[in-house]
C-alpha cells in the first residue's frame, strides 16, 4: 500500500516536474540575484532566469487563453467552474514573477568595481589629510565611520567646550550653527548627490552630543538651465541617486524638518534676481554680484543672500544677519560641501572644486562663471566667498567614462561604494580622480585618461586649472595642495 502511494506521489511529481523547476528557479534567482543584481551574469543565473521565464511563459499562455473571448456571463460560468482560489494564487505568482525578473534585469545593467585603495603618508610639508571609507552605501553607518577615523587623526566633527570622542573646542560644528549643506542637485538619477549618504550627514549634524539647536539649510542653484530637461536642478527628481530611487533630497529633508530646523533652499528660484548686502538695506532674496571681473582668474563673482524657511537671514560671504543689531555673525555659517565624483565633458572632472559652479549666478554674468572655470575662477570663488568647513565627496555611484558627465543614467554608473572627506578640496580632488576615477577607468578598459590627469597639465586640461584654482586659495591663504607627496591618506574597509 506504501509503495502504491508513494509511486502515486512520484507519478504526480513526475508530471509537474518542469512546474517545480521553474518555481525552485524563481525562489534561487530571487535570493541570489535579487539581493544583488550584478549576479544575473553568473552562468547558474542565466540558467535560472531562462527557466523561469520559459515557465511564465507555458504556465502564463492558459490562463490568458481561457480568458480570451469571454463575456460577463461566460466569465461568471468560468469562476464557477474553476477553484478561485487556484487562479488568484496562480495571477499572484505569475505578476510577482514579471516584477521580480524586471528588478532584477534593471538593476543588473549596473556595473560594480571593488578598488584597491590603501592608506599611505606624505613625505613633504606642508600636508594635507584625506579619510577615506571603503564599502558603503551611504547609510549603512558608513559616515559615521568616517567621522570616527576623522577623531581618531585629529579632526573632531563636533565643536563643544568638552571634550569627548568626537567633539572638543576645535571641532567643525557647533550645536548652534547654521549648516548649508551643498549637494548637486542639477541632474536626476546618478548624476545628483546620494541621498543617503545626504540623509546620514543630516542625521550626523542634529546628533550633535550636546544637542543640536542650530539650523540646515540643504541648497544647490541648478542655474535654471541644462539638467535633464533644460530649465536646471531640482531637489525633488523622481529618479534620485539612492538604493531607494524615489527618495529625493526634498524627501530626506522631510523625514527631519518636524523636529529640526531643516529645510531646503533650490537657488535657481533667485538666480536671476540680483540684490544688494543686507547691510546696504535690502532684505529681499536673489544674488550679490561684484562689478569687476578678478585680475587673474577672470571670475565675476557672486553670491546668494536668502531667507530660510525658519525665518533666519543668511548672506553666503558673510554669516547670519540680524537685523536688530545690524550686524552679521561670520563663524556661525558653515559649508559641507558635498559632490558626486563624475566626468566631466568640458573641464574633465566634477568634484569638490568644480562643485562651487553650484554657488554663483552663471545667468546673471552672462556664463561668465562657468567660462573662468578652465582659469582657476572656483578657487577665487572660495576665496572670497566661504571656504567650505568640510568636503564630503560622494563615490558610492560615479561616472568614470572620459568627458562623458555630468549628466549620468542609471546605466552609465558605476558602483565603488566609497566615500572620503578632507578639510581641502583640491587635494581630495587630485588623489581622488587618481585612484578612483582613473583606477575605474582604467578596469573598464579605457586607454586615455588624460581628461581626468591631476598631473596633466596643458591648458584647459583638469589639472591646469585645478592648479590655478589651488594658486587662488593659496593666495587668499589657505593650505591646499597637490601631489602624494604632499597628502595623508588615511583608509578604513568598512565591508
Amino acid at each position: 500500500m506504501c509503495d502504491r502511494y508513494r509511486n502515486r506521489v512520484l507519478e504526480h511529481i513526475d508530471r509537474r516536474r518542469f512546474f517545480f523547476i521553474g518555481l525552485l528557479s524563481l525562489i534561487w534567482l530571487i535570493l541570489r540575484s535579487g539581493t544583488k543584481p550584478s549576479r544575473i551574469t553568473y552562468p547558474c543565473q542565466r540558467v535560472a532566469l531562462a527557466n523561469v521565464q520559459l515557465w511564465l511563459i507555458l504556465y502564463m499562455a492558459p490562463i490568458i487563453y481561457a480568458f480570451h473571448g469571454l463575456n460577463l456571463s461566460s466569465l461568471k460560468n468560468f469562476f464557477k467552474r474553476k477553484k478561485l482560489f487556484t487562479i488568484a494564487l496562480a495571477s499572484c505568482i505569475i505578476i510577482a514573477s514579471f516584477t521580480t525578473i524586471w528588478f532584477i534585469l534593471e538593476r543588473s545593467r549596473e556595473v560594480s568595481v571593488e578598488l584597491s585603495i590603501e592608506g599611505r603618508l606624505a613625505s613633504r610639508s606642508p600636508s594635507s589629510d584625506i579619510f577615506v571609507i571603503v564599502g558603503t552605501n551611504g547609510y549603512d553607518g558608513g559616515f559615521r565611520k568616517l567621522i570616527e577615523l576623522m577623531s581618531t587623526y585629529g579632526i573632531r566633527f563636533y565643536r563643544s567646550d568638552t571634550v569627548g570622542e568626537l567633539k572638543g573646542p576645535d571641532g567643525l560644528i557647533a550645536r548652534d550653527d547654521v549648516v548649508i549643506v551643498k549637494v548637486n542637485s542639477q541632474w536626476d538619477e546618478r548624476g545628483g548627490t546620494n541621498t543617503d549618504l545626504l540623509k546620514a550627514v543630516i542625521e550626523a549634524i542634529v546628533g550633535h552630543p550636546d544637542g543640536f539647536i542650530g539650523e540646515i539649510v540643504v541648497a544647490d542653484n541648478g542655474q535654471a538651465q541644462y539638467g535633464p530637461y533644460g530649465f536646471g536642478g531640482s531637489l525633488n527628481w523622481d529618479r534620485n541617486n539612492a538604493e531607494d530611487r524615489a527618495q529625493s533630497v526634498q524627501k530626506v529633508v522631510d523625514l527631519f524638518s518636524n523636529r529640526y530646523r531643516v529645510s531646503t533652499y533650490l537657488w535657481d528660484s533667485i538666480t536671476l534676481r540680483r540684490v544688494k548686502e543686507y547691510i546696504e538695506g535690502d532684505m529681499e532674496d536673489g544674488y550679490v554680484v561684484y562689478d569687476n571681473p578678478d585680475p587673474k582668474t577672470g571670475i565675476i563673482v557672486s553670491y546668494p543672500k536668502f531667507k530660510t524657511k525658519f525665518g533666519t537671514y543668511i548672506s553666503f560671504k558673510y554669516g547670519l544677519w540680524d537685523p536688530e543689531s545690524k550686524s552679521y555673525r561670520q563663524d556661525k555659517l558653515k559649508v559641507i560641501n558635498i559632490p558626486v565624483l563624475k566626468t566631466h565633458s568640458i573641464y574633465g572632472v566634477t568634484a569638490c572644486v568644480k562643485h562651487y559652479m553650484g554657488i554663483p549666478s552663471d545667468r546673471l554674468t552672462q556664463h561668465n562663471p562657468h567660462i573662468s572655470v578652465g582659469s582657476g575662477g572656483m578657487g577665487t570663488l572660495m576665496a572670497e566667498t566661504r571656504f567650505p568647513t568640510l568636503n564630503i565627496l560622494d563615490a558610492i555611484w560615479i561616472n568614470p567614462h572620459p568627458r562623458s558627465g555630468p549628466r549620468t543614467p542609471y546605466n552609465s554608473a558605476v558602483r565603488v561604494g566609497v566615500i572620503a572627506a578632507s578639510l581641502d578640496p583640491v587635494a581630495l580632488d587630485y588623489w581622488a580622480s587618481k585612484n578612483i576615477l582613473m583606477k575605474t577607468a582604467s578596469i573598464l578598459g579605457y586607454r586615455d585618461l588624460s581628461s581626468m590627469d591631476p598631473d596633466n597639465t596643458s591648458p584647459g586640461s583638469f589639472g591646469s586649472w585645478l592648479r590655478l584654482s589651488m594658486e587662488a586659495l593659496r593666495t587668499a591663504g589657505y593650505q591646499v595642495v597637490m601631489g602624494d607627496e604632499y597628502i595623508n591618506v588615511y583608509v578604513y574597509r568598512y565591508r
